[in-house]
């Protein structure tokens, strides 16, 4: 049985501050100061900024359905739908490599990789929890 689930005062908040999140650093990707003011980052950013953007869009329309209503199964599939794209985001980030470094004095390359790895194999577990949420259905 499905049951409709009313976010508590408190995850509205959260809901609300990841909305105004997502939708700040969308407007500050591509509006002003737009991704050129960023030093390190090259034009083959914007072979990746489909994927950042459509992060962005889906993390504002979910939370933006969770302020509504917010039974567990739900929040999995939203949560698997955003987690995915973002995943497929990292990935594309990781072949494009749209980064330069220009100090050579401290590995940015083997950093900027490094965090990638971490974030990727972050996203993959907060994937897997996804499923097992939608699964068991519980929150």
């Amino acid at each position: 049985m499905v049951t409709k689930r009313n976010a508590s005062p408190g995850r509205k908040v959260g809901y609300s501050i990841g909305i105004a999140v997502d939708a700040v650093l969308l407007y500050l990707v591509n509006g002003w100061p737009g991704w050129e003011a960023v030093p390190f980052l090259t034009e083959d950013t914007t072979r990746v900024l489909g994927w950042v953007n459509a992060s962005f869009i889906a993390g504002i329309v979910t939370n933006a359905l969770y302020l509504v209503v917010d039974p567990p199964r739900l929040k999995a599939v939203g949560d698997l739908v955003v987690a995915g794209i973002g995943l497929s985001g990292l990935v594309r980030i990781w072949q494009v490599f749209p980064f330069a470094f220009p100090d050579e004095s401290v590995p940015w390359d083997l950093i900027a990789r490094s965090l990638l790895a971490v974030a990727m194999f972050a996203t993959i577990v907060a994937l897997i929890v996804a499923v097992v949420r939608f699964v068991t259905g519980r929150a």
